[in-house]
């Protein structure tokens, strides 16, 4: 399992690192990255008192501790109404990925903040990829994802997508409060999106055998 997920993760880290070099030393001066900043500088130009408030709310949702809080209530819940752990695993492990993913490309790209005034404090790491958003599209496409698969009824199926209008919703607010490029925010999309296709595939596929290996449970026989 470690090694099935470990391979996808590091070639996702690696595709990560190759688009923030596009943006930031092959095409940033190409077309459409030449005109981001006209689209934060738009942003900018209305704001208005209510949509700050609206906007902050937004971002919040993406915060770190807000993320961390909802997956480990959702987590829980899904582990005390279905009594296994493929489900809150994948939750976590979808979330904890793009979240590895996330800080380490900060530590390989550097890109500036947008050239705005930015509503936030800028925390230290790179302006892409946007960490609120991926951490967002992670938590909340996943578990949307997760829910499908388990309700019947074809209207709470649908419902459930409704999800996805909360990382869509962080993003915005982002590109609203001046702290990231759009490239970055559409990079975080991509880097949430994947994490929860990597860790569907090899933790919610029921083909995928949890057994543990023979030479192990030799080994815990022998232990015990």
């Amino acid at each position: 399992m470690a090694k099935r997920l470990l391979l996808p993760v590091t070639v996702l880290f690696g595709v990560m690192v190759g688009l923030g070099l596009l943006v930031t030393r092959v095409a940033e001066q190409a077309w459409p990255f030449t005109v981001e900043d006209d689209i934060n500088r738009s942003f900018e130009a209305h704001r208005t008192a209510p949509l700050n408030v609206i906007s902050e709310i937004a971002s919040l949702i993406g915060s770190t501790p807000v993320i961390i809080a909802v997956t480990g209530v959702a987590a829980a819940i899904l582990r005390w109404k279905l009594g296994r752990w493929r489900e809150p695993l994948y939750l976590c492990a979808a979330v904890s990925a793009q979240a590895l993913i996330f800080l380490f490309t900060t530590m390989v790209i550097n890109r500036d903040r947008p050239a705005v005034h930015r509503m936030d404090d800028s925390p230290p790491t790179s302006s892409f990829p946007s960490g609120h958003t991926s951490a967002a599209v992670a938590l909340y496409v996943g578990l949307a994802f997760v829910l499908f698969t388990l309700l019947h009824q074809t209207w709470s199926r649908s419902l459930v997508w409704l999800l996805v209008l909360f990382p869509i919703a962080v993003a915005t607010a982002r590109l609203y409060r001046g702290m990231h490029h759009p490239s970055d925010v559409i990079a975080s999309f991509f880097n949430g999106c994947t994490c929860v296709a990597i860790m569907a595939r090899e933790i919610l596929n029921r083909a995928v055998d949890w057994a543990v290996p023979a030479r192990f449970r030799a080994q815990r026989l022998k232990a015990s």
